[in-house]
């Protein structure tokens, strides 16, 4: 539990959290721009909305983020680094324990010109059941590993089967990041897709069937952050969304 921010989370890698739920006693809010703005611009504005209702710099608990194209691995690292710092400034990440989840990808169409903020989420006080969450995205590889390249599922294959191994993988993290954090598929308000392949064909199976879309599946025609990487997704339950 990341009790100075009221929710909990599910330690994954240093850069981000596999999940994060509220506690009792809180809820989780998301605020969305109305485009991406620059990390600088997007932690600021975070930084001031969070002042204005009344709640620390602590109560972030989750980012959406936006970059230009896919990292090499390392580009990758050296950004997460850069990324952490602001966390760490804000009394959030601590001993390479980082509790804020994050999804970061990459538009095919119109992206930023750099790495940008979408969105963010945080904590309120409520007296509402803690049923709020967010899982972190994820694409088709095992995290915490020395690379993602030698552990990408059907690497460099984009056929309609090796998607489909893909998705599936996918959806099976998903499941379990749900059920680590106390929630399953049936309390999921928000899930989304991010490819930028053709996954028409799995919709009804595997995606529908495993009882990931009962409110629809938004799909983000992007791609995901690490270079050979095809398929990512994210799961939510926030209270409410509000728009900067």
């Amino acid at each position: 539990m990341f009790q100075h921010g009221g929710y909990r989370f599910l330690k994954a890698v240093f850069q981000y959290s596999g999940a994060v739920a509220a506690e009792p006693g809180f809820e989780i809010e998301r605020a969305r721009f109305v485009r991406p703005v620059t990390l600088a611009e997007g932690f600021a504005r975070a930084k001031a909305h969070l002042e204005s209702i009344g709640r620390p710099l602590t109560a972030l608990c989750a980012c959406e983020l936006r970059s230009p194209a896919p990292f090499t691995e390392s580009g990758f690292l050296e950004f997460n680094r850069a990324y952490a710092e602001t966390l760490e400034r804000w009394g959030i990440y601590r001993d390479e324990i980082n509790p804020v989840a994050r999804t970061n990808v990459c538009p095919a169409f119109d992206p930023p010109a750099v790495p940008s903020l979408y969105a963010f989420s945080y904590t309120v006080v409520s007296s509402a059941a803690p049923c709020t969450f967010i899982v972190a995205g994820s694409g088709e590889a095992p995290e915490g590993r020395a690379n993602y390249r030698d552990h990408i599922v059907r690497l460099g294959d984009v056929s309609p089967d090796a998607m489909r191994d893909k998705v599936r993988f996918v959806l099976d993290a998903m499941g379990r990041r749900l059920a680590a954090i106390g929630f399953s598929w049936r309390d999921a308000l928000e899930t989304q897709a991010y490819t930028v392949h053709d996954i028409g064909s799995l919709f009804a199976d595997p995606i529908a069937r495993s009882g990931a879309v009962a409110h629809g599946l938004t799909w983000h025609f992007c791609r995901p952050p690490v270079v050979d990487l095809e398929f990512e997704m994210d799961v939510r339950a926030a209270a409410r969304t509000v728009v900067l």
